[in-house]
């Protein structure tokens, strides 16, 4: 029987104070429909295998690649402490050449509300010591990681690394070391030494707040370099912001893993509102900034032609700064295919202080494919994707405006970058998908702005995805 208090109140999923501390002799007792013998017999097998000398050790080794972490408990005792990602021990970058990274965190099973996580890393060619240290108080009480829906979390991080400009738009972490073969040299780079305090709210109906304060200081690396408008070099600036985002998505699911949470039902729209405010002489901040974002995501689904996922966003930036602040198109420099970025272009290639951008992707969902003979029994699916983006630079941002030669706030703009045009940047990806059920194959083919020295003009990008 269930209590009937159990049914009040605004949560979806409401659970029983006693409900996970069942052993199975009460499951045995209560189970509306009895195991079979094979059925009952499954436990045992598996701990069998599991304690065989040498399977064991390939169940060990399975287990840290799928999860990418290394738990540290038993079968008796839950693990209080997850080493990981397994993927990021070993990686590699233009300024640190081989890098090596150890990294941890602790679960749920350590303390419901407090948790803890970070790395400490080693650049073997620039001898470099990086780490990374972050706290997280849940409000919820999470069964493993504080990601899980809702979150509901605030958290202090402090963290020394490099990087370079385009990784903020990396969907993985950019120490994971498939990053060791990127399609471009990645140069231009920067050291940084952040701050963040941030806290964020999920409801349950699918409105989502965060607000942060971050605050920066920022070393140009590599090919990277901050000279002034007069010539004079720049050794570091230091930045201090303020960001609010608002986030709703109605009818959202999702299903957690040891790393991420990944969305489950995405039929269901996004709008997200993204303002950053800098803040001069405030922690040291050297510059005041404003950049305001909107994007709205949607499915649409065309019956036996599979669906379309489109993808829409705007942004400005208002005030007259160097160009560290200005809005850098989402450049994906892995060879992996993601929506949203672009596969093509180089890394600080453009710079704007106004930008639209668009992103089409359609899964015709075997359409085609099935009704070749031999093809349709492989199974395969088609994918199209057609993405641009506009962009503008107002004049106060220009540096290379004649009026703004002498301007004492601007900075020139890095090597190979350039204004765009009145014409939108595009790209073209035609892709493969469903082979083996999980890969991905996809061709991509800029087809604006192709007269650039140093670019590529076509490209093959990978994936790896299982749909639910």
């Amino acid at each position: 029987p269930i209590d009937d208090k159990l049914f009040k109140g605004k949560a979806k999923v409401t659970y029983d104070a006693n409900a996970k501390l069942r052993d199975n002799d009460f499951w045995a007792a209560h189970r509306t429909t009895q195991l079979t013998k094979s059925e009952a017999g499954m436990d045992a097998f598996v701990k069998r295998m599991a304690s065989t000398k040498h399977f064991k050790w390939i169940m060990f080794a399975s287990k840290a690649l799928i999860e990418n972490f290394i738990e540290t408990g038993s079968e008796t005792k839950p693990s209080k402490v997850d080493i990981g990602p397994v993927n990021t021990f070993l990686s590699k970058n233009f300024v640190d050449g081989i890098r090596l990274r150890a990294s941890a965190r602790t679960t749920a099973k350590f303390n419901p509300h407090w948790f803890f996580e970070g790395y400490y890393a080693y650049g073997t060619k620039s001898h470099e010591q990086y780490y990374d240290a972050k706290v997280t108080y849940s409000f919820n009480k999470p069964e493993y990681q504080p990601i899980e829906f809702p979150i509901r979390t605030i958290s202090f991080e402090s963290n020394k690394d490099v990087e370079s400009p385009s990784d903020k738009y990396l969907k993985h972490n950019k120490d994971n070391i498939f990053m060791t073969f990127r399609p471009v040299e990645v140069e231009q780079m920067y050291f940084f030494n952040r701050q963040k305090l941030t806290f964020t709210w999920e409801t349950d109906y699918g409105l989502a707040t965060s607000l942060e304060l971050r605050t920066e200081s920022n070393m140009p690396t590599g090919k990277l370099v901050y000279e002034k408008m007069d010539g004079s070099l720049v050794d570091k600036v230091r930045m201090s912001e303020v960001t609010l985002s608002l986030t709703y998505r109605p009818g959202q699911s999702y299903v957690n893993s040891k790393q991420q949470r990944m969305a489950v039902n995405l039929d269901a729209p996004e709008f997200n509102l993204t303002h950053t405010m800098g803040i001069k002489h405030f922690l040291g901040g050297n510059f005041d900034s404003n950049l305001t974002e909107v994007s709205i995501y949607k499915r649409f689904w065309l019956g036996s032609w599979g669906h379309i996922d489109t993808r829409v966003q705007g942004g400005a930036q208002w005030n007259k700064i160097p160009f560290q602040f200005l809005i850098t198109p989402p450049v994906n420099t892995s060879y992996f295919e993601h929506q949203g970025t672009f596969n093509l272009m180089k890394g600080l290639e453009f710079l704007n202080d106004r930008y639209a951008q668009f992103n089409l992707a359609w899964d015709l969902e075997g359409k085609i494919f099935n009704r070749l003979p031999l093809i349709k029994k492989l199974k395969w699916r088609e994918y199209i994707a057609f993405k641009g983006m506009w962009g503008h630079l107002t004049d106060k941002n220009n540096p290379y405006l004649p009026q703004n030669a002498n301007d004492q706030d601007l900075y020139k703009f890095p090597a190979e970058t350039r204004v765009m045009t009145r014409d939108p940047y595009m790209e073209f990806v035609f892709g493969i998908h469903n082979i083996l059920k999980c890969l991905e194959v996809d061709y991509v083919r800029r087809l604006t702005y192709t007269n650039v020295p140093g670019i590529s003009k076509n490209g093959i990008r990978f994936g790896f995805n299982i749909v639910f």
